[in-house]
């Protein structure tokens, strides 16, 4: 993946001069009605004189983002938002193209041009399009650092089809688990809140160098919005690019956080890291590890009994469901064999799990 020397180089002229961030939306656009009902030509020379850190990063980066519109036989469809990567592919999330058939990608200074999705994965809702023929546009490139809370960030993408729209904020929390298909999560989301709406749904969240830290997931209200992160991206994507799809690390468990209650009946101490509730059987963890095999009475609610506590996962401690998810996503590929350190009946004790793939939704 390119890295843009332009940006950069434009990026890091910026004088340190703050100013309040607004929506900017390009001419073509029909505020009154939301509707995306022209080009976006002319959109660089209606931020030439800002001196708004928000406006250059916007002008640096902008121009990578696209509108994407999705049309299917049955009359369905929907929008969202992408960027380009390198010469020819898209991301975007798997949610925005599931279900098309026809699949149109729309630059800041081009009309609708056709694209075809190379690749998706549910699991992590991200997807890669491909078109014929780009305008001379800079790739975006991803961030090499994980995010800190509090860094300044900002959204690019086409909230209710009012393209080229931005808004910013900052990084609320890291670390966060999404739901995804199946009752599996997706791991390592960034949560931001930078106002994010339908249609923003595969845009970009950079920082204010235009690195991206994540894929825009979600969002609509309360300050809350989430992002694939940069990390589980660059994982996925290429997989998407080679092969089409990616196969994810699956221990074939029910897994519970250690909560108060469930601690107490367990005689857990610390309170801390993450219950085996239950085995698929003839899955990677079955005769590995335990399930709940009793339960008690707490306060008038059944608290499950006898299940292995995992406290590490290779050399990760593992205190939370997140950073046992955040493990798996990140550092194993399926056919790995992994060491788990497991609380098991009042001692410790280490057992070899070897993963499997996670099934098709």
């Amino acid at each position: 993946m390119k890295q843009s020397l332009t940006r950069r180089a434009m990026l890091g002229a910026l004088g340190t001069a703050v100013a309040a961030t607004a929506g900017c939306q390009s001419p073509g656009t029909d505020s009154t009605s939301g509707g995306d009902t022209g080009d976006q030509s002319g959109s660089a020379d209606a931020l030439a004189q800002s001196d708004s850190v928000y406006t250059d990063v916007y002008r640096a980066v902008a121009d990578a983002v696209v509108s994407i519109r999705v049309y299917a036989e049955d009359a369905r469809g929907g929008q969202g938002s992408g960027f380009l990567i390198d010469d020819e592919h898209i991301v975007t999330n798997e949610h925005v193209v599931a279900g098309g058939d026809e699949y149109y990608v729309r630059f800041a200074d081009t009309g609708w041009r056709s694209a075809s999705v190379v690749g998706a994965d549910v699991y992590s809702d991200l997807a890669v399009l491909r078109v014929g023929a780009t305008p001379t546009v800079t790739p975006l490139s991803f961030a090499k650092t994980e995010p800190t809370v509090g860094t300044e960030v900002v959204a690019i993408g086409n909230p209710f089809g009012l393209s080229g729209s931005v808004s910013a904020g900052i990084v609320s929390g890291v670390d966060r688990t999404l739901q995804s298909a199946n009752n599996f999560s997706i791991a390592d989301a960034v949560q931001t809140d930078a106002p994010v709406n339908p249609g923003n749904s595969g845009g970009p969240l950079v920082t204010l160098d235009g690195d991206v830290l994540g894929v825009i997931n979600s969002g609509g209200g309360d300050n809350v919005a989430f992002a694939i992160s940069a990390p589980l991206t660059q994982r996925v994507v290429p997989s998407l690019i080679q092969t089409g799809d990616y196969d994810h690390s699956y221990m074939g468990v029910g897994l519970r956080g250690v909560s108060p209650r469930l601690a107490e009946a367990n005689d857990l101490d610390p309170a801390s890291g993450v219950y085996i509730d239950s085995i698929l059987e003839g899955g990677p963890a079955a005769g590995v590890l335990q399930g709940s095999d009793g339960e008690t009475m707490i306060s008038g609610a059944a608290i499950p009994t006898g299940g292995d506590v995992v406290r590490q996962m290779g050399d990760t401690p593992t205190p939370t469901r997140q950073a046992l998810g955040s493990f798996l996503a990140l550092e194993t590929s399926p056919g790995e064999t992994v060491d788990v350190l497991v609380e098991r009946d009042g001692a410790q004790e280490t057992v070899a799990l070897t993963l499997g793939t996670r099934p098709e939704p």
